[in-house]
């Protein structure tokens, strides 16, 4: 049997994820295959529904990722999905979902992949284990995240 990989949506920020994520494809870099970015002019206009519909339609984590704190081009966008986001793993449960198959992160355009750690215990990218989201390591990206 082959080995489980996720559909790993993710709702990316044009300014600064996706721009990160264009670099890293000019540089020759790939991310996984089981990660689909949707591109968004800003994590603030990610509506909740966009989150619980692509949960419904069987994506097994949600990723939503933008400018870093202060950076934002709309001013206060990524403190908008912030708190979009807190409230939404609130109510993921009364769904059926759990609130760790979502993550909200900050890639910065210019974030290079040079500090990515050692995954370690034969963590993959992407890997799901008991229902939780154990690593993220987007190296297109350039950043890791480790979602324990």
């Amino acid at each position: 049997m082959e080995d489980f990989e996720p559909i790993i949506i993710a709702f990316v920020c044009n300014w600064c994820t996706y721009t990160a994520a264009d670099l890293a494809g000019t540089s020759r870099l790939i991310y996984p295959k089981n990660v689909r970015l949707i591109r968004v002019m800003c994590t603030g206009m990610v509506d909740p529904q966009y989150v619980i519909k692509a949960f419904l339609e069987g994506a097994d984590a949600v990723l939503v990722s933008g400018c870093h704190p202060g950076d934002c081009h709309y001013i206060n966008g990524n403190y908008k999905a912030r708190r979009r986001i807190k409230l939404l793993k609130e109510i993921l449960p009364q769904f059926g979902f759990e609130p760790e198959r979502l993550r909200l992160t900050w890639i910065g355009a210019s974030d290079s992949g040079a500090g990515c750690p050692d995954q370690g215990a034969g963590a993959k990218r992407g890997q799901i284990e008991n229902g939780n989201l154990i690593v993220i390591c987007h190296l297109s990206f350039g950043t890791c995240f480790d979602q324990k």
